[in-house]
């Protein structure tokens, strides 16, 4: 169509073009999200797992270092101690699938009436894989209201469907650790997880079946809710519950998160027990970041979970270089100005 033509279109029937090509560019967005997001998705602060992988080559590291106290009113002792996590996670084979490796190694003193112990060894050492079985987002393509943003942007009833993984891992700590019970060896860990998104709300739940092929079993529950502030500062509450016959107890989590780059967030949390056998105590900040250099973009269809924020950081973003640039042909016309002043003085 020629540019002549194009001015004989009246008004009405511009803002529909318009708006079809919008509709047009939303769906071809819609075909590029895939597990990959454009900044750093870590599982700290909180001790549930997503069920998203990091992404197929992608490399991510997630460390830090915690304080604990233990005070059991029963058998009368105190525990006073810090530790070192460590997460290391990488996608492999495919885009849904992740090789997760947990370590947390503790050194501590134990104090009871009579004796005085100095401690140190790993209180998990676990190695595992999780696979995502189903995403909500994955071949959906949302129907878009040409003429109405509210119809758009109201609440959806499928966004309580959750995205499911399952993991599976071996707890490699021997018989002789000082944190575990003499008869144990190396056993199963088995998790189902889900994950919800609303808007700026994640909502995560684990529940976890550990040392699953000994007569230790334990059953685990840890839900954790996260609410983004701003695309910089992110806080979280989570629950965490242990059920077994050797120990049974509740745990309740708060924290925050700070993201200095794409790649790198730093992170603090406090944590408590319900119970006083033990009452347990224990606080840390920690450190991640992403080594994505290798990564290549999949093409997935169905919308992102952060699709509408994104869109709207790059908005902003448009409209602040939009101002820079404006401010700046202003600078420069007024010192033109201010020179051709000069001169015909």
């Amino acid at each position: 169509m020629s540019p002549k033509m194009l001015r004989t279109i009246n008004k009405p029937n511009m803002n529909i073009f318009q708006k079809i090509v919008t509709y047009i560019f939303l769906l071809s967005c819609v075909t590029i999200n895939a597990q990959y997001t454009d900044q750093i998705n870590t599982n700290r602060p909180g001790q549930s797992m997503s069920a998203f992988a990091v992404g197929k080559t992608i490399a991510q590291v997630e460390t830090g270092i915690y304080g604990i106290y233990e005070d059991h009113s029963v058998l009368n002792y105190k525990t006073k101690g810090v530790g070192l996590d460590l997460a290391l996670r990488y996608g492999a084979i495919l885009e849904e699938l992740e090789f997760i490796a947990n370590i947390q190694y503790q050194f501590d003193q134990q104090e009871d009436l009579v004796y005085t112990r100095n401690r140190n060894d790993f209180r998990q050492f676990t190695i595992g894989a999780k696979y995502l079985i189903y995403d909500p987002d994955k071949n959906y393509k949302p129907e878009l209201n040409l003429y109405s943003w509210k119809a758009n942007h109201k609440f959806r009833w499928r966004k309580l469907i959750p995205a499911i993984a399952v993991y599976g891992g071996a707890n490699l700590i021997g018989k002789k650790n000082t944190y575990t019970f003499p008869e144990d060896h190396v056993s199963a860990k088995l998790m189902a997880i889900t994950h919800n998104h609303f808007q700026k709300w994640v909502w995560v739940n684990n529940f976890i079946a550990d040392k699953f092929s000994t007569k230790d079993l334990s059953l685990g529950l840890i839900s954790t809710l996260t609410r983004g502030f701003n695309p910089e500062w992110s806080g979280f509450v989570e629950f965490q519950a242990y059920k077994s016959d050797f120990y049974s107890d509740g745990i309740t989590r708060a924290g925050a998160a700070h993201l200095l780059s794409d790649t790198m967030q730093i992170d603090a949390s406090i944590s408590g027990s319900f119970k006083n056998t033990p009452t347990i105590l224990y606080g840390g900040v920690g450190f991640s970041w992403r080594f994505d250099a290798d990564y290549k973009d999949i093409l997935l269809a169905g919308k992102g979970d952060r699709e509408d924020e994104y869109n709207e950081e790059q908005k902003k973003k448009k409209e602040k270089k939009d101002k820079e640039r404006e401010e700046r042909k202003k600078k420069k016309e007024k010192k033109r100005l201010d020179t051709l002043e000069l001169e015909g003085n």
